[in-house]
C-alpha cells in the first residue's frame, strides 16, 4: 500500500481489508537499513485481533528518498507517521520499533503519548545525555555519510555488516541474503537519514521516560552489551516496563531469533 505524505510516497505492508475492522493496530518500525518486509515473520503469527502495520520510513525501501535532508529530522519522521496514522485513521496504536525504528516510535510517543497503548522497543536508545558524547556521535555519523557517498551503497554494507554491533549476524545461514537485501537502499536516503535522524541529534530522552506510563517491553541480546546496559537502564526510568535478555543474541533480536521475539512479543501482548 502506498500513501502520500508530503509529496512523499510510503510504502505501507498492510492488509487493506482488515482496516476499520475494530483490530487494535500494531506498528512495527524497522532499523537503518532494514525495511517494511524484516517484520513479515511475525504477521500471520499475530492473534485475530491485532492489525499487523509495517512502514518503510523514508528513506528506506519501496519509500521515496528525496534530496530534501529537512525530510529526514526527528520532528519530520514523527510528522510523517502522525500523517499516515491520521490518514489510515487508526485510532490508540501498539508500536514495535527496532534500533532507529524504536527511537522513532519512543520520539512519536513522548509527542503524541495519548495515542500509543503499549510499546516493545528493541535494541533501543533514549538518547545520548552527554554534549560532547553527542557531538561525537555525530561526527561518527557524518564519516559514515560520507563513506556511503563516496563508496556506494554495497560497499558500506559490507563494511557496516562487519562491524562489532553485527558480528552475531554472521552465523545466520541466510547472512548473505540479509546483507544483500539491504543494499537495494539508495545512496541518498541512507546518507540523509544518518545526517538528519543520529542518534547525536536527538533530544535525550532520559528525563521524560518517567512521563510514559503505558506497558513497555524492552527487549536486547545478550552479546549486545552497549543496548543490553541501556534497555537496563531505561527499564528503571519507565513505570511500567520489563527488560528481557535473550540469550546467545546481539543487536539484532528478530532477525536472529525470530522464534524467540516472537514469542515475547505474543506473552506481551497477552497480558495488556
Amino acid at each position: 500500500m502506498k500513501l502520500s505524505v508530503d509529496d512523499i510516497q510510503f510504502n505501507l505492508l498492510i492488509n487493506e481489508n482488515e482496516l476499520h475492522q475494530n483490530k487494535t493496530p500494531i506498528v512495527f518500525l524497522h532499523g537503518f537499513t532494514g525495511c517494511a518486509n524484516d517484520w513479515k515473520f511475525i504477521f500471520d503469527k499475530l492473534p485475530q485481533n491485532y492489525l499487523p502495520i509495517a512502514i518503510d520510513l523514508i528513506g528506506h525501501g519501496e519509500t521515496d528518498s528525496p534530496i530534501d535532508q529537512s525530510q529526514y529530522t526527528c520532528t519530520a519522521i514523527v510528522n510523517h507517521l502522525h500523517t499516515i496514522f491520521s490518514q489510515l485513521n487508526l485510532g490508540k496504536i501498539i508500536f514495535v520499533g527496532y534500533s532507529m525504528g524504536g527511537r522513532a516510535a519512543l520520539s512519536y510517543s513522548l509527542k503524541f503519548p495519548d495515542e500509543i497503548s503499549a510499546e516493545l522497543l528493541e535494541s533501543t536508545t533514549a538518547g545520548i545525555d552527554n554534549i560532547c558524547d553527542q557531538k561525537e556521535r555525530v561526527e561518527v555519523d557524518l564519516l559514515l555519510v560520507e563513506k556511503i557517498k563516496n563508496d556506494g551503497v554495497d560497499s558500506f554494507m559490507d563494511f557496516w555488516f562487519s562491524t562489532p554491533l553485527f558480528e552475531s549476524l554472521k552465523k545466520l545461514p541466510n547472512y548473505n541474503e540479509e546483507k544483500n537485501k539491504r543494499s537495494q537502499n539508495s545512496v541518498t536516503g541512507l546518507s540523509n537519514i544518518l545526517s538528519g535522524f543520529s542518534t547525536g541529534l536527538m533530544k535525550s530522552y532520559w528525563d521524560l521516560l518517567t512521563s510514559l506510563t503505558f506497558p513497555v517491553l524492552l527487549l536486547s541480546g545478550s552479546l549486545d552489551k552497549k543496548y543490553t546496559g541501556i534497555n537496563k537502564e531505561m527499564n528503571k526510568k519507565f513505570p511500567n516496563s520489563e527488560h528481557k535478555v535473550v540469550s546467545q543474541c546481539g543487536h539484532n533480536v528478530h532477525l536472529e531469533k525470530p522464534e524467540l521475539f516472537t514469542k515475547f512479543t505474543l506473552e506481551f501482548l497477552n497480558v495488556l
